[in-house]
């Protein structure tokens, strides 16, 4: 399974650099998982849109899916050859409004999900895990069936037990590290030391921290995170644009 990171940031985007936005491949088979603001671009400096498999959303908060309007408009608009005629779009079906916004025409197609879900996408089955967020979102845990590789999202989403629980022995997880320690309750958002307790609590071989701030040393936020994290890895999506896990 490989990852690459097309943007990092929550909220907007900043610096020239996007909003959450990840490809994953395996034997050939192209995910992006969210397309946040600015993120359109750099997966068409990696390879043709019109080549991809599937789109899965977490959530519909225009930071992880600003650019997706606009990948259906390139899937309606640009001349060539896809690879599939219409596009799978994995979505949540607890915001209905949302949901049946990823149909469009003969271009693209709506696939509900909810908690109790498995979906199998070319090699990866993923399964969900509903988050603590203003809007119905979802972590995802996504297994390539092939070598038996798993990478588990949390989305966005507060603190709660349970995160630990569903990315439980992961190969990387990606957490939502949008606040330093200091921040105070309420949030919406994981600190990096939550970030670092989920991971050492589940047992993970790597952590990775996104949907970052645009303020505030990273390098601080990662210490914070393996203050908690123990002996795990800990990389900044910042410092990342290729991993193979």
């Amino acid at each position: 399974m490989e990852l690459r990171i097309l943007g990092y940031y929550g909220g907007y985007p900043d610096n020239g650099v996007g909003t959450s936005g990840y490809l994953l491949t395996s034997n050939g088979y192209n995910l992006v998982m969210d397309l946040g603001s600015s993120t359109l671009l750099p997966l068409e400096q990696i390879m043709d849109p019109l080549q991809l498999d599937g789109v899965l959303l977490t959530h519909y908060h225009h930071d992880h899916t600003a650019d997706f309007g606009t990948l259906q408009y390139l899937w309606q608009l640009r001349p060539g050859d896809k690879k599939e005629p219409v596009l799978p779009v994995y979505g949540n079906t607890k915001d209905p409004l949302n949901f049946a916004a990823l149909t469009f025409g003969d271009y693209t197609k709506g696939i509900g999900y909810a908690g109790d879900s498995e979906i199998q996408a070319g090699p990866f089955k993923l399964t969900f895990l509903e988050t603590e967020h203003p809007v119905p979102a979802f972590a995802v845990r996504v297994e390539d069936t092939t070598n038996g590789k798993v990478l588990v999202n949390t989305s966005d989403t507060r603190y709660f037990p349970e995160l630990a629980e569903f990315a439980k022995g992961a190969d990387m997880l990606m957490a939502d590290t949008n606040f330093f320690a200091d921040k105070p309750k309420p949030r919406w958002h994981l600190t990096a030391p939550e970030a670092g307790q989920i991971a050492k609590d589940a047992g993970v071989q790597t952590l990775l921290l996104t949907h970052l701030p645009q303020n505030g040393n990273l390098e601080t936020l990662r210490k914070q995170a393996e203050q908690t994290a123990g002996n795990i890895p800990i990389l900044l999506a910042s410092d990342q644009d290729y991993l193979r896990i």
